[in-house]
């Protein structure tokens, strides 16, 4: 479409749209497995047809910018020497000297403002544009969302910019880090279950082990027995705090009855000892209290340090340096049980 404009050819909506069927004939097989259920790739074809047809329809001549490139190829360098690649669906720009860089998207969810406002991507593609094209006044990113034939717009200043670079410099060395370290921590999400290389990732070679494993050797697997005792010793657990906390109130409302403060048991005897414990306001009365603690000037005598806030400000460096200098961080370990989905899909 946009090659063919170049020469100052306008590509009709009939003959796109044949191109698109044919293609789609051409580069469709079997093969490609569709995820979603209840979907067929007739379904899909159809979608992407209406996606054809109506950017055509409201972008129709197609004169709203001058096209500068199309998938551009190129890299740029980074302030730590790092090469970013470079490649643009639609590089646009007008006689104003706004540059525009373009992105064709088919997600099923509108991209927000907040969204357009913070990707990464297409915002370190406008430091690239400005370096190659000094009279650029502006750049603009632009994201055709072709589901509901919309554009999200957004824009970064100087200051963006710079501390964008620096943002990405920053996640290159955490990266480059954790790969020296071997730990790169893995991001299961609801795709993983499409991957073919589970065999090499942490959070499914196991499940890929054992499941190559015979049925009468599977519970021979250190793994499963280790698992499934550590399950079993979590319920029981469970099933003991419930039963303590029974018992705990069963002892209570005796002794009130009694009028005692010790029962007596075979070799043990349980002191109960009522007594004034205090319930903090809550909401904006919570709020309130606090600020006049700090008013009153006791506030610092009752606080203390947050832990998992503290934590989590060390650990994505969001502290003074001089604090975290103080600070050591070590190895740990959480471990948490979760139902198998494999075995539900099954």
């Amino acid at each position: 479409l946009y090659k063919d404009k170049k020469f100052k050819k306008l590509v009709s909506k009939s003959t796109l749209l044949k191109f698109y069927k044919d293609t789609w004939e051409k580069e469709y097989s079997e093969d490609i497995f569709i995820v979603k259920d209840g979907l067929k790739a007739d379904n899909y074809k159809k979608m992407g047809m209406k996606f054809v047809e109506d950017y055509y329809n409201r972008m129709k001549p197609f004169d709203q910018i001058t096209i500068l490139g199309l998938e551009t190829q190129d890299r740029m360098t980074l302030p730590n020497g790092d090469q970013w690649h470079v490649r643009i669906d639609k590089l646009g720009c007008d006689p104003e000297g706004n540059y525009f860089v373009c992105d064709y998207k088919t997600n099923s969810r509108m991209k927000d403002q907040e969204e357009a406002d913070s990707d990464r991507q297409l915002a370190l593609y406008s430091v690239w544009v400005k370096d190659k094209f000094k009279d650029a006044k502006s750049v603009k990113l632009i994201w055709h969302m072709l589901a509901f034939d919309k554009d999200a717009v957004s824009e970064r200043t100087e200051e963006q910019l710079q501390k964008l670079q620096g943002d990405v410099v920053d996640l290159i060395n955490q990266i480059k880090k954790a790969e020296e370290e071997k730990n790169f921590p893995t991001n299961v999400t609801g795709l993983c279950s499409y991957c073919v290389y589970k065999s090499m990732c942490p959070s499914f070679k196991h499940q890929v082990e054992i499941e190559e494993k015979p049925i009468e050797k599977f519970k021979d697997d250190e793994g499963v027995q280790f698992v499934d005792e550590f399950s079993e010793i979590k319920n029981k657990l469970k099933e003991l705090q419930d039963k303590q906390d029974e018992l705990k109130s069963k002892l209570v409302e005796f002794a009130k009855q009694k009028g005692v403060d010790i029962v007596y048991g075979s070799n043990m005897k349980c002191s109960v000892k009522e007594f004034d414990k205090l319930v903090m306001p809550e909401g904006e009365d919570k709020d309130k209290f606090i600020q006049l603690m700090k008013d009153k000037g006791i506030y610092e005598d009752c606080s203390m340090v947050c832990y998992p806030r503290l934590q989590s400000k060390v650990l994505k460096d969001d502290i003074d340096k001089e604090l975290k200098k103080m600070c050591q961080i070590e190895k740990d370990f959480r471990l948490s049980l979760s139902k198998r989905k494999d075995l539900e899909e099954e």
